[in-house]
């Protein structure tokens, strides 16, 4: 991710909580092919405007510093005369990897899924199911004071989006004019990196855009009906 010359710092809390997934109105249809649901609001949201947390990919819980000497699955040591650095999992080149290290991984395990952690019933979304929303239409608008996409399906059910930006060392980025939200599906060729759906106010990528997994982004939890 490059650091765009404009943004916000805040604070914000770190505290998450769970939602119940038969809560009326937690998920909306949009009439997509494979009948993917999307839930309403962002994990760690208390409504859909709402920000929510921010997560580093692979990892369930919010902090206040995101970086790789925080990111739970980077690790290094001095040994032998020289530094040990590198991945220690979902890495699929030896180069990589933490002394060679790969598992070939290219899917968030259930139990390293913010949104399995913190909205029951829910995944992340796979790449797949970020392209499918190329069957919606994209409005750049703002809501109870919050910019943001409104999603429409091609059934007339919509979803909003914050422009919620993302987290990276101690502080937010881009928070008003950009939406950054993980997929749960891995980069292959460059393991450090995930693909994401990214968008701001006259554009949205729905397959090509990746972000480096130690940096902070928005999770929208997705189910299967």
């Amino acid at each position: 991710m490059t650091t765009s010359s404009t943004y916000t710092i805040e604070a914000s809390p770190l505290a998450s909580f769970k939602i119940d997934q038969d809560e009326e109105g937690d998920w909306v249809d949009l009439g997509l092919p494979s009948g993917t649901l999307w839930a309403t609001r962002n994990v760690g949201a208390s409504s859909p405007e709402d920000y929510g947390d921010y997560f580093a990919w692979g990892e369930t819980a919010p902090k206040s510093y995101y970086y790789w000497s925080t990111y739970k699955w980077y690790q290094e040591y001095y040994a032998d005369g020289y530094w040990h650095s590198g991945l220690t999992k979902y890495c699929t080149q030896s180069r990589y990897g933490l002394d060679g290290f790969v598992d070939n991984k290219t899917e968030l395990d259930p139990s390293d899924d913010a949104a399995c952690a913190h909205y029951p019933g829910g995944r992340m979304p796979s790449l797949e199911q970020i392209q499918e929303l190329d069957n919606c239409t994209w409005t750049w608008t703002e809501r109870n004071g919050v910019n943001g996409q409104l999603v429409t399906g091609p059934n007339g059910n919509t979803m909003f989006l914050p422009a919620a930006g993302y987290r990276w060392l101690g502080s937010l980025y881009d928070a008003g004019s950009h939406g950054y939200y993980w997929s749960r599906t891995l980069r292959s060729s460059s393991p450090d990196i995930a693909y994401l759906l990214d968008f701001d106010s006259g554009d949205w990528s729905d397959w090509n855009d990746y972000g480096d997994r130690d940096e902070g982004f928005s999770v929208r939890a997705v189910r299967v009906s």
